[in-house]
């Protein structure tokens, strides 16, 4: 009798958790390396102030990923 439910619990948690905001599966380091790349190198070059389309890129991206940035 114990079988059913803990199916059922399963089965629930598995449809329920794409629905949620579940937590990111990589870290935020390792998420989005292109875009971090590119963000990183302008700002180094350029500044900060000369780079929002990049770093606004990487955002977007990581919010993607599931970040809450």
């Amino acid at each position: 009798m114990a079988l059913p439910s803990l199916q059922q619990k399963e089965g629930s948690s598995a449809t329920e958790t794409p629905s949620t905001d579940s937590k990111p599966k990589k870290k935020i380091c390792c998420a989005c390396p292109d875009t971090k790349k590119l963000r990183d190198e302008c700002v180094v070059q350029h500044g900060e102030a000369a780079c929002t389309k990049w770093i606004e890129a990487h955002k977007q991206c990581l919010r993607a990923e599931g970040f809450n940035v």
